[in-house]
């Protein structure tokens, strides 16, 4: 594989204004590896990144470089976007921005500032859109799409709930969701972890534990409109490229960045173990609903809740790129003639 040059440090001045042209027409904030202005024209794969509570999107743009660097991508034929989801008190913003209350854009709640009713699902609803035309890039056959812990919480959900990647896929672009350290995750029945096994809470401690962003009820627009039930959700995650990454050391129940509310209580006690937690929950589904689900786990050694060692693990990179572990050359060309992109 061919050498390529370290990319560049980004700093807040390279961030970039994305037009989306969606019906209420918008521009997205993003780093990008690219000029937006003068896209490559063989860009094969995408690479989104989302930031965590402290929306430092430059941040994990240099994360998601080195994992470019690591795996030896080219920007010729590799996008990296990393995402700003601003909110009121961030510099550079822009009235034809959606502007955020603060963490609302976590939960893909909708922006009340700038252009107003923009859910930050919509939002990655909008690239994947702008990154499948074939217009624009005719060769992409790959998005990851990457969350860490506040942006873990989005993309566990978003991974979940939306309803764009089994069209996409159709259409040959394989679609790989990474998530790693969230502080909770969007549970289809109202059973919690209890010991080694799955019931319902008992008591009224908590009585809306089972409400949307921990549960289904309550539910946002996104997936009211959708009309599906929680058995119908878990058959179509179960199906997709979903990957999960906690450091083996993120285990602090008092993290300062750690929800304690009772609903994410309810999930374990620290990242580590809601993230386990979550692992069995989906076996816990499987046998119920008689629904194969096979999402794949890692436990990052060394690594406690920062994204940034966790993401320099090689175990991290091949969560990323698996197909960095591909066998022979053979094997690689029936998988592609399979449709494993």
């Amino acid at each position: 594989m061919m050498s390529i040059a370290p990319a560049r440090a980004a700093s807040p001045a390279d961030r970039q204004a994305l037009s989306i042209d969606a019906a209420t027409p918008y521009t997205m904030a993003v780093y990008a590896n690219a000029d937006l202005g003068r896209l490559p024209s063989h860009v094969q794969r995408a690479l989104i990144i989302v930031h965590g509570v402290q929306r430092n999107a430059v941040d994990y743009f240099a994360i998601g470089q080195h994992l470019l660097d690591m795996a030896q991508l080219s920007p010729a034929n590799t996008l990296l976007l990393a995402p700003n989801f601003m909110a009121h008190k961030d510099q550079g913003l822009s009235p034809d921005m959606p502007i955020w209350g603060s963490d609302a854009w976590m939960q893909g709640e909708a922006s009340i500032h700038g252009v107003t009713g923009i859910t930050s699902f919509q939002a990655l609803d909008d690239l994947l859109r702008w990154l499948a035309d074939p217009a624009r890039f005719p060769d992409l056959h790959e998005i990851v799409l990457i969350g860490h812990s506040a942006g873990a919480q989005l993309m566990q959900r978003y991974a979940l709930l939306n309803g764009l990647t089994e069209g996409l896929q159709r259409a040959g672009i394989h679609l790989r969701y990474v998530i790693s350290s969230p502080s909770s995750y969007l549970y289809l029945s109202p059973e919690r972890p209890q010991g080694e096994d799955f019931a319902p809470p008992t008591g009224q401690a908590c009585p809306r534990y089972d409400d949307y962003r921990y549960g289904l009820g309550q539910p946002p627009a996104y997936l009211a409109q959708q009309h599906l039930d929680g058995r119908q959700l878990f058959a179509r995650y179960a199906a997709r490229d979903v990957r999960y990454l906690v450091g083996q050391r993120d285990v602090d129940p008092q993290h300062r960045f750690l929800d304690r509310s009772c609903g994410a209580a309810l999930q374990g006690a620290t990242r580590m173990a809601r993230q386990l937690a979550y692992l069995g929950y989906e076996r816990f589904l499987a046998r119920r609903w008689q629904i194969p689900a096979s999402h794949t786990q890692q436990v990052i050694p060394d690594a406690a809740h920062g994204a940034a060692r966790l993401y320099r693990s090689p175990l991290a990179l091949g969560q990323v790129f698996p197909w960095l572990d591909a066998p022979a050359p053979a094997a690689v060309a029936v998988a592609a003639a399979a449709g494993q992109r």
